[in-house]
């Protein structure tokens, strides 16, 4: 399918590096025509291969094909084909606002890239949180070097190979390697470093980019809550709930983690999910072609001892096979705030529901605890919907739906606090990429107007000042709008 998996020498790493730095300031990268070129052939990369990411998707994730093609490599495709349509109008220089003062300067602000920039991408979803991110980076005119991850040596491979194809290796260039060799790309100096990963390791990254000062934006995941209004569409919430965990084996970092729901509703609520499992799977999960399989074997250990220390009641799945890292989809109810797997984000397709006597009940453990990627609502009353998302921080808040919004055309996709920094996705990922370079140009004449800044400075320079600098204030306020005593009296 695909040649072996071997990693890029560390020599070779410096040598790549060296490389794109001095191609980067040859500008050769910077030209539009160019940028777009680059980009068509990167959507050519991948639609001429797309039986062969199918293939490499299934060995490395054992990944059914209508979800490689949903989940990796379409919405690859329509990010790439959405970022050709836009970046020369997102690469304009823009006028900076109107001021009456400055206006005769000129100020402008310069769309630039940022140099040479790291892209350091996981497994869970091996092209779409990679190409599109490579799109981003190739229209803001940059040079890039891609760290896949070492877990899909196969994705990883046949990305590396078809780079050295289609694309300028002089500016793009795909390292192959595990913890060493990204040790060693992190000692380097960077127009600006992406990584999408664990919060363990983005500690790491962002250490490693402080000691460089190199810019860092970080994608973490985190324990992302589904919150069940007992007078939602069931039907509805318990089938695109079960996708949203089951899809990719769970692996996906903004999975719905743990369902909060009213104590009263639960068993309601799993009778619903449990006739969408059977709908969805009249046979078995692990009939070929129908449930992805844990990355690794670290991973299946990892999640299956969740499975296995849990307290709760499995009423759903719960079949596992450690010969080829299938864990089926498995719902869990009556967890409670102490067990196992409300420790840490499960990425596997594990659905834990935690009962609670009130949604104040559930908000109140939500905000005790990190801001997850995503707040899930399933729920037609819009009090209700309004009531989680102004009383809870998260990446994102979703309202009846699961996992599909980081393909949704011009929203942005990023954490907040510990679920990551930056945004990225279409012109966000294209910002995240481009310097934003002030400029003007100041014509002599103005010194009639500026002439006080000069030396030696006296009364009638500082007054002079005071007429061109100091701007005018609204009236003072005598207190707080009335509206903002209502509920905060102390104010």
């Amino acid at each position: 399918m695909t040649d072996q998996f071997v990693f890029t020498p560390l020599d070779e790493i410096e040598k790549i590096y060296n490389e794109l730095k001095v191609t980067f300031a040859s500008g050769k990268s910077r030209p539009i025509p160019y940028r777009r070129y680059q980009l068509i052939q990167l959507a050519y990369m991948l639609k001429d291969n797309i039986k062969l990411f199918e293939d490499t998707l299934a060995a490395d994730l054992g990944r059914p094909q209508l979800e490689a093609r949903m989940l990796d490599i379409d919405p690859s495709l329509v990010e790439i084909k959405s970022t050709l349509s836009s970046f020369e109008k997102w690469a304009k220089q823009e006028s900076a606002p109107f001021s009456i003062n400055f206006s005769a300067m000129r100020p402008v602000i310069r769309k630039e890239p940022k140099g040479v920039v790291l892209i350091i991408s996981p497994f869970n979803y091996p092209l779409f949180l990679t190409i599109p991110l490579m799109a981003s980076a190739i229209a803001a005119g940059n040079a890039v070097i891609i760290k896949p991850s070492e877990n899909t040596p196969a994705t990883t491979t046949l990305l590396a190979n078809l780079a050295e194809k289609y694309l300028d290796t002089s500016l793009i260039r795909v390292i192959k390697g595990g913890v060493t060799e990204t040790t060693k790309l992190l000692e380097y100096t960077w127009g600006h470093i992406l990584y999408t990963g664990g919060g363990k390791i983005g500690k790491l990254i962002a250490a490693a980019g402080a000691k460089t000062l190199s810019p860092v934006s970080l994608e973490l995941g985190g324990k992302s809550p589904v919150f069940i209004d007992s007078k939602c569409d069931l039907k509805m919430a318990a089938k695109r709930l079960l996708w949203g965990k089951a899809a990719n084996a769970g692996q996906t970092c903004v999975a719905p983690d743990y369902v909060i729901v009213q104590q009263d509703f639960q068993d309601k609520f799993v009778e619903a999910l449990q006739q969408s499992y059977r709908e969805f799977y009249p046979d078995k999960a692990s009939a070929p072609g129908q449930m992805s399989r844990l990355v690794s074997q670290q991973a299946f250990n990892r999640v299956n001892n969740l499975l296995k220390n849990t307290n709760g009641t499995i009423v759903i799945g719960g079949d596992t096979d450690e010969g080829t890292k299938y864990i089926g989809p498995t719902v869990v109810k009556d967890v409670k705030p102490e067990d196992c797997l409300m420790s840490e984000e499960i990425f596997g397709p594990i659905l834990p529901i935690m009962p609670v006597n009130s949604i104040d009940e559930g908000l109140a453990y939500v905000n005790a605890h990190d801001h997850p990627l995503s707040v899930y609502v399933f729920s037609q009353d819009s009090a209700y919907k309004a009531n989680i998302f102004d009383n809870t921080q998260s990446g994102s808040a979703m309202a009846n739906e699961t996992i599909i919004h980081p393909a949704v055309y011009g929203l942005p996709f990023g954490g907040t606090g510990p679920s990551g920094s930056g945004y990225h996705t279409g012109k966000y990922g294209f910002d995240m990429f481009t310097h934003l370079r002030s400029s003007l140009d100041s014509p002599g004449w103005l010194d009639m107007l500026l002439g006080f800044r000069y030396p030696p400075y006296t009364t009638a320079k500082i007054k002079a000042m005071g007429r061109f600098m100091n701007p005018s204030l609204p009236a003072r306020p005598k207190g707080p709008p009335e509206e903002h005593l209502l509920l905060w009296p102390e104010a």
